[in-house]
């Protein structure tokens, strides 16, 4: 059905997306983290930012973003720049909020539920423009410029990664639920896992600043 639009070698394709959507990301350990201090419905925020975020990027990467990248490196390295600061910045207040903890407050509830968390997920995913490089380096692998429009078999390629993103990060946030329950119960493995994800944060944003292009 999906090869009059293009796309060839579709169960490779869902193969490896499934290998890569596993793999631990910033945007994945977010939800996770979420889920597991706020509940499954800020969960869910933080994943419809991601979900929000990431179909901009396929969309931006069907309309020929990542060449307008590739032709202007500084452009890339600013953005570049800026995900990792903005990561950097989330690490860091995690680690804030162990050093000088703060109860929440009504009003605090009440702003996180007006989409705090989304807001923070759709940032994380936009500000990540080597997924944009990701992405058509890898959909390339499966488009038949010969049949049909590219730009279709792209926007087919994302609706997968979206269904199994959306799937796995709905696995996640029923996880980090469950694992609220031991945090509440266990204040050091509360702890200890936000140590975790601040260091793993910061270790994302480090990478993305001084890797090599």
């Amino acid at each position: 059905m999906f090869e009059q639009w293009g796309v060839v070698h579709l169960g490779t394709y869902l193969v490896g997306l499934f290998l890569i959507i596993i793999l631990p990301g910033p945007n994945s350990l977010f939800v996770l983290s979420t889920s597991a201090g706020r509940g499954i419905a800020a969960g869910y925020q933080a994943a419809c930012g991601v979900f929000l975020g990431d179909t901009v990027l396929i969309l931006l990467t069907a309309a020929g973003a990542s060449t307008l990248l590739q032709q202007y490196p500084v452009l890339f390295f600013a953005l570049k720049a800026a995900g990792a600061a903005y990561l950097f910045y989330v690490g860091a207040q995690i680690l804030y909020g162990l050093y000088r903890p703060r109860p929440t407050t009504a009003t605090d509830t009440v702003q996180l539920s007006y989409g705090g968390y989304f807001r923070r997920a759709l940032l994380l995913s936009l500000l990540n423009p080597k997924a944009i490089l990701f992405l058509v380096s890898f959909f390339v692998q499966f488009v038949d410029p010969n049949k049909g429009h590219p730009w279709l078999a792209f926007m087919v390629l994302g609706a997968f990664l979206q269904l199994f993103s959306f799937t796995y990060l709905s696995t996640l946030i029923f996880g980090g639920a469950k694992l609220a329950a031991g945090f509440r119960r266990y204040r050091r493995l509360s702890n200890g896992a936000n140590l975790a994800v601040a260091l793993l944060f910061i270790g994302f944003a480090l990478r993305m600043l001084f890797e090599s292009q």
